[in-house]
C-alpha cells in the first residue's frame, strides 16, 4: 500500500488532540477551521485509518488515532530539532513567547532580556506579564514558549527548571504594630489583612500554606497586583506578606517594618517552565539563562 502522509496533516491531527478542537488547531496553525478539516480527511484517507470518533462530541482520537497521533508526536519532535540545526547553520530568525509575573517583570527581567539578545542573534521576543495561573494556561494552550512563575501548577508534559526562592515577610508601616516579640500569624487578624487571590502563584502558595495552619483572617483585601499591596502597605492600611528583598530598600528607609512571627512565612519557588513533550534547544537555553541572571533583588520600581 503506497501512503501518502504529509507534515501538515500531522501537525493539523497534533494539534486538534492536543487543544481539543479543530478551530484552535487552525488559530495555532494561522489557517482555517476548513483547511485543518481538510487536512484530516486527507490523512484518513491517505492512512486509511479513522482517527477521530465522530461518535462522540469534541474532537475524541479512536484507539488507532492515538497510536497515529504518538507517532505524530514523534515526527513533529524530530523536525523541530532539525529547524534547531538548520537555525544554527543559517541563523534564521527565532521568536521567543515568554510569559512572566509582575515581580520578576520589575526586578531582573531586562537583564534577562538584555542576555537573550547577547547570546542569540536575529531573536524576536514576544513577552506577556499575566498572574501565575493565567501564564500556566497559556502554555498548556501553546500560547507561550517558556514562563518564569512560582511552582504552584504542574503537569507531566511540563519540565520546570529551579531558579530561586523569594522569601515573603509579614509587613506594616513603621509603628504600626507593636514588633517587641514575635507574633502568631492570626493575631494579626486585628488589623486589615492584604492578600493576593488565587490567579497568583505566591497567593496561592501562601494562603494555601495559612490555611492549612488554620490561619483565617476577619478582613481581608485581597489584590493579585503585587505594587498595588505595596502602596497600600506604605499608606499604612494595613498588613501583607511581601517579598522581602524586592522591599528590603523600604524597611531601610523607614517606610515599612518587618512583622516578626513565630512560625515564619516559607519561601516560594520559582521556576522556569516550558512543555517537554516537544523539546526544543533554544527553549532550554533560555531557561539556563533566566537561572544565571535570576535576581528577586534588583528593584526598578523603587
Amino acid at each position: 500500500m503506497n501512503v501518502n502522509i504529509t507534515l501538515k496533516q500531522l501537525e493539523a491531527l497534533y494539534w486538534i488532540a492536543e487543544l481539543g478542537t479543530f478551530e484552535r488547531a487552525a488559530a495555532k496553525l494561522y489557517t482555517t477551521q476548513s483547511a485543518i478539516s481538510k487536512r484530516v480527511q486527507e490523512l484518513e484517507r491517505g492512512s486509511q485509518i479513522e482517527v477521530f470518533d465522530r461518535r462522540l462530541r469534541g474532537a475524541q482520537l479512536t484507539a488507532r488515532g492515538e497510536e497515529l497521533f504518538d507517532v505524530a508526536r514523534q515526527i513533529l519532535r524530530l523536525h523541530d530539532q532539525i529547524s534547531d540545526i538548520q537555525q544554527d547553520v543559517v541563523n534564521r530568525p527565532r521568536t521567543l513567547r515568554i510569559g512572566v509575573t509582575e515581580l520578576t517583570a520589575i526586578t531582573w527581567f531586562p537583564q534577562l532580556i538584555s542576555a537573550i539578545k547577547d547570546k542569540f542573534e536575529n531573536v524576536h521576543i514576544s513577552p506577556k506579564v499575566d498572574m501565575a495561573k493565567a501564564l500556566f494556561h497559556d502554555l498548556e494552550q501553546s500560547q507561550l514558549d517558556l514562563i518564569l512563575i512560582p511552582e504552584t501548577f504542574v503537569l507531566p508534559e511540563f519540565t520546570s527548571k529551579p531558579l530561586a526562592t523569594v522569601q515573603n515577610h509579614w509587613m506594616a508601616k513603621t509603628g504600626l504594630i507593636d514588633v517587641d516579640k514575635p507574633i502568631r500569624h492570626r493575631d494579626l487578624a486585628r488589623f486589615p489583612v492584604f492578600v493576593q487571590g488565587h490567579a497568583s502563584g505566591s497567593g496561592l502558595f501562601l494562603n494555601k500554606w495559612l490555611k492549612d495552619r488554620g490561619v483565617v483572617f476577619d478582613e481581608t483585601l485581597v489584590c493579585d497586583s503585587m505594587t498595588a499591596l505595596l502602596g497600600l502597605t506604605v499608606a499604612g492600611l494595613g498588613v501583607a506578606y511581601l517579598p522581602y528583598e524586592y522591599c528590603q530598600d523600604l524597611e531601610t528607609s523607614g517606610k515599612l517594618e518587618v512583622i516578626a512571627t513565630e512560625d515564619p512565612l516559607p519561601p516560594i519557588p520559582y521556576v522556569a517552565m516550558y512543555r517537554s513533550d516537544r523539546p526544543n534547544a533554544f527553549i532550554q537555553e533560555v531557561a539556563e539563562l533566566a537561572k544565571l541572571h535570576c535576581d528577586f533583588g534588583r528593584s526598578h520600581q523603587i
